[in-house]
């Protein structure tokens, strides 16, 4: 089966309705939007509200939308993988929860938790299936409900995270479109810096870590953001060297929507205008996992057959990584 990569054939994100702005977030910590938006670039950000409600809700609603675009039916669905950190249980998985609110009745699924840079890890790891020949039809989704662990009295993260999902569909080709090259790299002394203090099986919830508010995301600031700039850049400068592609080859570059100052790095390092940039931030903040099909998303129409595009991330663990692919289709062709 030699010749056969992974294509992106549909992508679709999603939202929920309410919006939390800087104006809100004045009146409940001590912040102001000047200051918010001259740190992060980030102007509001969408909250999933309702009882019981979780990441595979708004999956769903992705999936579904990117099944519509491309004419198929969830059960020729073969494997779904879900990037996430806020998985809508411990067990089983959001995955596989999904799938059952779909009908995707004939899929395999599995989550894969890498924080940010979550999406990339699920995308390389659906392309294996696709080229391996086993599989014609896998959904990649990467979607966060950041709002069930962010303390709304801590102003360190309460102004960066949101709410969101999206979802590529992956299908073979044969004629070099889709994913061309990734590099994955993590570093798990990075965990000091940025992560969930209890939850897990190391330090199980108890009344203690309840009151002690260990349940929300911890992250010291200035290390974090040191290293997402120098491996972020670094990778994504990385892929283009080793590949041969220089800035006037790359169409776009698709970065994880953290922080404005850690883009602008990136696509220095890269050589790259403003211009091809996908930025988004303003109006999702950091939703994780969902930030990179939220950009593709918003940008298909924008998108050619032919377009080398770089995809990069940088996440808590630490992750972070770079793809390399060539856009399978002419996005404004796409009915929405």
């Amino acid at each position: 089966m030699a010749g056969i990569t992974a294509a992106i054939t549909a992508v679709q994100g999603y939202v929920p309705d309410d919006l939390l702005t800087n104006a809100d977030l004045e009146k409940i910590v001590d912040t102001t939007d000047e200051w918010i938006r001259s740190r992060t670039g980030i102007e509001q950000r969408h909250i999933l509200k309702g009882e019981g409600l979780g990441t595979s809700d708004m999956a769903v609603e992705a999936v579904k939308k990117l099944l519509d675009k491309r004419g198929i039916a969830p059960e020729e669905i073969d494997l779904l993988i879900c990037a996430t950190v806020t998985p809508d249980m411990v067990f089983p998985a959001t995955a596989n929860i999904i799938c059952d609110k779909l009908g995707a009745k004939n899929a395999f699924g599995f989550d894969i938790g890498a924080a940010c840079s979550g999406f990339l890890y699920a995308l390389t790891t659906g392309s294996k299936f696709i080229e391996s020949g086993t599989h014609k039809k896998v959904v990649v989704v990467g979607g966060d409900k950041m709002s069930s662990i962010i303390d709304y009295e801590d102003r360190t993260t309460c102004v960066i995270f949101g709410d969101g999902a999206g979802a590529v569909l992956l299908e073979p080709d044969e004629d070099g479109y889709g994913v061309c090259d990734t590099i994955l790299r993590s570093d798990g002394a990075g965990r000091q810096y940025l992560h969930m203090k209890a939850g897990g099986s190391a330090k199980p919830a108890s009344h203690e870590t309840v009151d002690a508010k260990e349940h929300y995301v911890f992250q010291d600031g200035q290390p974090v953001f040191k290293a997402a700039v120098v491996n972020m850049a670094g990778v994504s400068a990385e892929i283009m060297e080793r590949n041969n592609l220089e800035a006037d080859d790359i169409a776009w570059l698709v970065p994880h929507q953290a922080n404005l100052r850690i883009i602008d790095a990136t696509a220095r390092r890269m050589g790259l205008s403003e211009e091809k940039v996908m930025v988004n931030i303003q109006r999702y903040g950091n939703t994780t996992a969902g930030t990179i099909p939220l950009c593709l998303s918003d940008w298909e129409p924008q998108l050619k057959k032919g377009d080398n595009i770089i995809l990069s991330a940088f996440g808590g663990g630490f992750t972070w990584g770079a793809v390399w692919l060539r856009w399978a289709y002419d996005g404004k062709d796409v009915v929405k």
